[in-house]
């Protein structure tokens, strides 16, 4: 746009300035308006000696008096007048008045306003004060072409030189400030921000295929025989999976994760979360799995950082292809060379007619039936080994990685009486399964603000599990538990993948730092809210969502003597911020940090499996506390953090009771949000222990008698549905009035 061309334009003098702008809006005709720009295509980003405001003024043309002045010519008038202006009638002045106040409003010239370096912040007060300043310099002439355009579009771009000439004359230090502003928060080209991996001609191979094509096995066996080469995955569980594959062949390989490291004497390859990859060690070979990732709202940015940054002659990137077209617009602007690989399933995945008909005694060995919340995948496993003969395995996502390998083996082995597994969309990724066919238990998920139906490219990638080539099911079969879902199904499966416009990015530390020298008095917390409010960036990039970091560092704003560098370091810990317990612990390792003194574990470990659900919750919230404390061990002092081993050993244990509890699950689930709420009344002693009522029990067991008729199995849900309904009904009874 015209308006990219304004800093070699602010170069000229000013009355060189001036004499380019009056010649280029009179050897142009009027254009019409022109659609609002977004922030980014008005920032300046070349200079161009031409003005920036030729595509905007004069929309309709001005009487002779103006159009043989120039804005500055017209300013300079308005600014030296002695005189102050006649007085006008009250009617002029409101409409007067009116044209100004729709300037104020105006979200085009708000826009426009950043090329000059006006904030949107500072707009409402520059108008302002330009809105008294006319009011207060404008002669006869100009209210009268100002009433004559009225509260306009034409109105508006006649003021806008006026305004940007009296914000230059008025407010130079709020224009450099914010000017250092948009320096500091320019999030553009960022392939330059890694000069030695554009110092080489680095060969991209994308292998591009569904899932069970055999791309990631193609792209390992080149890892395998590169002298030094890292894989980079999105899972920790994937990661170690890839360890312990690599060392099987007689390769020596290293792990590296946030919780972990693992180096292998005399390795030259790693494995490695992509989050944790090094952009300064040189390789022959790396491996980014799941490329696609790099359009993940919160963690996209690991991976453009990865295939952006990284030291190697040969990267192999697997994914499907809906970001197939983004790679290649950045291999154009880094200069790698591009080599696509197509990959089709080895056998092709059936959609199965026939549903579970809402029956899950229609449920098979092999099958996998996904749910999208802990409580329903509980419920879903317990009413299938109530009302069937199958045995069943649990993964989800808050489960640590060592359970879900322990439960994934579990079910793919053949001779013992685990042959169901019940998995949230954990099991998208990171495991080799031996799943005959994909169940959805449903089609539409929660997604922390309101329930959605699941998206396509998901519904894919989990159903694309089924099957796999070399074991007992090499056919995939999907289906779903209500006929109402088959459809949904059906056209996921056959809906195109989307080309992704725009990958992740996010700031580096380096940025929040130079960033955060405007700002010196801000908080960690508002630091991040005005670099994203300020930040610049491109078509091509979209900036990461960054909650999770927010939240943690809003809790750390009661811990004094952090550094900015610990709180940004800190607010990256993997911890659970729907967790309170997991959230306190964290703050008591920031607080210990902040004071210099060596941090404790204080995480007790039991001595037996969960009894109950709250039991298991709490072993799930102990494991997370304790890869929290792993994860600052290595990105902190090990000094302060000293007690890593014992961390390890005590998540070791830990995750070896969640391996026996979830063999014995025999309890109706709880959410995190109902265990929190008991934690605090049993803390309050307001907590009520009482056993239920016979009556109640004995509405329970109706409850579920009435699930195992003819009629079928209708949902599990129905268990507490019903039991609900016969409380209430109890309830009512008892309150309602006796008759005399």
């Amino acid at each position: 746009m015209a308006s990219t061309h304004l800093l070699r334009f602010r170069s000229f003098s000013r009355s060189a300035r001036h004499l380019l702008l009056l010649s280029t809006v009179r050897s142009l005709p009027p254009p019409p308006a022109p659609p609002i720009p977004t922030v980014h295509s008005i920032l300046p980003t070349k200079p161009s000696p031409f003005n920036p405001f030729i595509d905007h003024f004069s929309s309709s043309p001005p009487p002779p008096d103006f159009t043989s002045r120039s804005p500055s010519d017209l300013y300079n008038d308005l600014r030296s007048l002695s005189n102050p202006p006649s007085k006008r009638s009250p009617d002029d002045y409101e409409s007067l008045l009116d044209v100004l106040r729709a300037f104020s409003k105006s979200a085009w010239a708000a826009d426009q306003s950043l090329a000059v370096y006006i904030p949107a912040s500072f707009f409402p007060t520059a108008a302002h004060r330009f809105r008294n300043f006319l009011i207060s310099r404008s002669d006869d002439m100009l209210d009268r072409h100002l009433l004559s355009l009225g509260p306009s579009d034409q109105a508006v771009r006649f003021l806008f030189p006026l305004f940007v000439e009296f914000c230059l004359d008025h407010f130079p230090d709020e224009i450099a400030k914010f000017k250092l502003h948009v320096k500091s928060a320019d999030l553009t080209r960022p392939h330059t921000w890694f000069p030695f991996a554009r110092a080489m001609r680095r060969r991209i191979v994308y292998h591009c295929g569904p899932t069970n094509s055999g791309k990631t096995f193609n792209a390992l066996q080149r890892f395998m025989k590169a002298g030094k080469g890292v894989y980079c995955s999105p899972l920790r569980l994937l990661a170690m999976e890839v360890f312990d594959r690599v060392n099987s062949h007689g390769v020596y390989c290293s792990l590296h994760t946030g919780q972990e490291k693992k180096d292998v004497p005399f390795a030259n390859h790693v494995a490695c979360t992509v989050e944790m990859v090094s952009t300064d060690v040189m390789y022959d070979v790396a491996v980014i799995d799941e490329i696609q990732m790099m359009v993940d709202p919160a963690r996209g940015h690991a991976w453009t950082r990865a295939l952006l940054g990284l030291k190697a002659d040969e990267i192999h990137l697997c994914g499907d292809p809906s970001v197939l077209g983004a790679v290649r617009r950045i291999c154009r602007e880094t200069g790698d060379e591009l080599v696509e690989t197509h990959y089709e399933r080895f056998k092709p995945l059936v959609v199965e007619a026939k549903t579970l008909m809402g029956d899950l005694r229609n449920v098979r060995s092999g099958d996998c039936v996904v749910a999208f919340s802990r409580r329903e995948i509980f419920e879903v496993k317990l009413a299938i080994e109530r009302f069937t003969g199958h045995r069943c395995c649990v993964i989800y996502g808050a489960l640590p990685p060592e359970t879900r390998r322990q439960q994934a083996t579990l079910f793919n082995e053949p001779n013992n009486e685990y042959d169901v597994l019940v998995a949230s969309d954990a099991v998208g990724m990171g495991l080799n399964l031996n799943i005959r066919r994909i169940v959805f238990y449903s089609l539409s998920k929660y997604n922390g603000d309101r329930v959605v139906p699941v998206d396509p490219s998901q519904v894919k990638q989990i159903a694309g599990r089924a099957g796999r080539r070399g074991s007992r099911y090499p056919d995939g079969l999907t289906t779903t538990f209500e006929a109402n879902d088959l459809q949904y199904l059906i056209s996921c499966l056959q809906e195109p993948f989307d080309e992704v416009k725009q990958v992740g990015l996010f700031p580096f530390f380096e940025h929040i730092e130079l960033f955060a020298g405007q700002y010196p008095n801000s908080t960690f917390v508002g630091l991040l809210d005005k670099f994203r409010e300020n930040c610049k960036l491109d078509g091509s990039y979209f900036l990461c969502q960054h909650d999770h970091v927010r939240k943690v560092a809003r809790m750390l704003e009661k811990v004094q003597g952090l550094s900015l560098q610990d709180r940004f370091n800190f607010c990256f810990a993997p911890v659970n911020i729907r967790d309170p317990k997991s959230m306190s612990h964290l703050l008591r390792f920031a607080s210990r940090y902040s004071e210099d003194l060596p941090v404790n574990v204080s995480v007790g470990v039991p001595r037996r499996s969960a009894r109950n659900d709250t039991e298991l919750l709490e072993l799930e919230t102990r494991h997370q506390v304790l890869s929290v404390y792993m994860w600052l061990s290595h990105h902190f002092n090990e000094e302060i953090f000293p007690h890593k081993q014992q961390a390890t050993e005590m998540a070791a244990n830990i995750a070896g009771l969640l391996g026996e509890s979830l063999k014995s699950v025999k309890w109706k689930p709880m959410s995190r949000v109902q265990k929190a709420k008991n934690d605090e009344e049993e803390e309050n002693g307001t907590m009520e222990r009482r056993r239920p009522a016979p009556v109640a029990l004995e509405g329970y067991e109706r409850a579920s008698s009435r699930l195992t008729n003819k009629t079928g199995y209708t949902r599990t849900r129905s268990l507490i549905m019903a039991f609900r309904k016969i409380k209430n009904e109890q309830s009512t009874q008892k309150d309602a009035p006796v008759a005399v």
